[in-house]
């Protein structure tokens, strides 16, 4: 799929399975980029009705609409996933009151800005450059044992509870995202992905993907498929995005 906005060519790619373990699919995306918002949602494995939760979150912002300005754009983005959480958590209580929930990566882009909103471990990358960083934070509880000091990066590693999450949509009071913001340059490429990409692929084999020059959805097509080949323990969803710096045409004159 590709759009042209007054700053840039929007080539966007998506691709999820079930993968090689699980009997069913608990991830959900949406691609809007007419709108600006791209998401990843990974419902809670072992959790009830974790479909359920992530589906309720891709309805909600998939009516997102057209934002004025980048701040409008997310307060948008965060009133319907205040709404999907609120769903949820009906949801969980009609089910006796069992944990239900998804993780969440939303990109939203607005002229040249961005702005990545997350909660738990569903990741969002950006290539710049020939450089891979990554935006998102993982909200586990390996990484804040990391950060206090309390275990080496090696521990780490190995850690028995390394997959525990410590936010997610529908689990709390009120949805807990964190945000980053950035400026967007011609030829950056974005990858959204759920934990069940990024448990078979290192970050080298995510920057060879996106280096490769091959289309958003051939770039996402072949990270589900390697992650297959690789075992896929998990449900595996991937997003890619390349933005191009659109060349404007001016208005024909008549004289």
């Amino acid at each position: 799929m590709t759009v042209q906005t007054d700053y840039f060519v929007i080539e966007t790619g998506a691709a999820t399975d079930t993968g090689r373990v699980r009997d069913h699919n608990e991830d959900s995306y949406l691609t809007k980029p007419e709108f600006g918002v791209w998401v990843v949602a990974d419902g809670m494995g072992g959790h009830d009705a974790g479909d359920f939760a992530s589906q309720a979150i891709v309805a909600e912002l998939s009516s997102v609409g057209y934002g004025s300005s980048t701040e409008d754009l997310q307060a948008r983005f965060m009133e319907r996933l205040r709404r999907a959480h609120g769903r949820i958590l009906d949801h969980a209580n009609a089910l006796g009151g069992v944990t239900v929930g998804a993780t969440l990566v939303g990109l939203l882009t607005h002229d040249n800005e961005y702005v990545c909103v997350w909660s738990g471990d569903s990741r969002i990358y950006l290539m710049r450059d020939g450089v891979l960083t990554q935006q998102t934070k993982d909200h586990t509880e390996v990484r804040e044992l990391l950060e206090a000091g309390l275990i080496s990066a090696e521990e780490a590693e190995h850690w028995p509870r390394k997959n525990v999450i410590t936010r997610a949509i529908g689990v709390s009071e009120e949805p807990n995202c964190d945000a980053t913001f950035g400026d967007l340059q011609d030829g950056d490429m974005f990858l959204l992905c759920s934990d069940g990409l990024t448990e078979h692929n290192s970050a080298d084999d995510l920057a060879q993907a996106l280096a490769s020059g091959m289309a958003p959805q051939a770039i996402c097509n072949g990270l589900i498929t390697q992650t297959l080949d690789r075992g896929a323990k998990d449900n595996v969803t991937a997003v890619v995005l390349r933005f191009s710096a659109a060349e404007l045409v001016a208005p024909a004159v008549d004289y």
